[in-house]
């Protein structure tokens, strides 16, 4: 809350609280018929009364002076966050950029490339040869995509006795 909206609110709040006791005097003295004491109550209560408009006035400007400062800080915010989206949406299309890799196939990776829905279902050539890569020694990769020694085939003997 701004410094001007709480002064201005704590003083016509004040002055209001202050007006009850010239009208209190002024009822008191119109019961009697003083019209002199009257004069002077209401002389008193219309100070009061202008100080507490005076006040006031100084909260309804702290209040335009807060409500500014709100919308300027919205303001802000909005900016800052529309450029923490455009920021994120550039570092999104640059990994997506950047997650676009080409991928050549060589002519032996192309013959072990599973076959097409069509060509599975079409009838097999009698006379044709199985590819090559039917026949092929199996290969094992390691993480970084290169091909590792094949490990030592192991050797198992097996003996039944009847």
């Amino acid at each position: 809350m701004h410094a001007k909206t709480m002064e201005g609110l704590m003083g016509a709040s004040a002055n209001v609280d202050l007006l009850n006791t010239p009208m209190r005097v002024y009822k008191e003295a119109e019961t009697r018929g003083d019209t002199a004491v009257m004069e002077r109550a209401l002389s008193y209560a219309g100070q009061t009364a202008e100080q507490a408009d005076k006040y006031k006035t100084v909260a309804d400007e702290g209040m335009k002076e807060d409500a500014k400062e709100t919308s300027e800080k919205a303001k802000d915010i909005q900016e800052k966050t529309i450029q923490a989206r455009k920021q994120e949406q550039a570092e999104l299309e640059q990994r997506i950029e950047q997650s676009r890799d080409t991928v050549e196939i060589s002519e032996t990776g192309k013959e072990s490339l599973p076959v097409s829905a069509e060509e599975e279902h079409a009838a097999p050539d009698p006379n044709s040869a199985p590819p090559a890569a039917a026949f092929a020694e199996p290969v094992t990769y390691t993480k970084n995509g290169e091909v590792s020694p094949a490990p030592a085939e192991a050797q198992a003997s097996v003996s039944l006795t009847v």
